[in-house]
């Protein structure tokens, strides 16, 4: 007989532990449900790729808000920084 699991009040199902190892979710995960030729299939979801990861770096590390007013002043090419 294959897994199964009942819903409860709350629309709430229990993954059955081989399922969960099969799809390699554990506790906390999330999963998505896809519809694919008239089924729907359980998956782990893939969170959305972060778009300001590629940004992650670029920008000199600075340790207080005088050392990033100063930055940006130079960027600016003024001579008073800005507060």
């Amino acid at each position: 007989m294959p897994p199964s699991s009942t819903i409860s009040s709350k629309g709430q199902v229990t993954i059955p532990i081989e399922v969960r190892k099969r799809l390699g979710v554990h506790s906390g995960d999330r999963v998505e449900f896809i519809e694919k030729d008239g089924a729907t299939v359980v998956q782990p979801a893939h969170p959305e790729e972060n778009p300001f990861a590629k940004w992650v770096g670029v920008a000199p590390y600075f340790k207080n808000v005088e050392e990033i007013n100063a930055w940006v002043a130079d960027m600016r090419d003024d001579d008073v920084p800005y507060e």
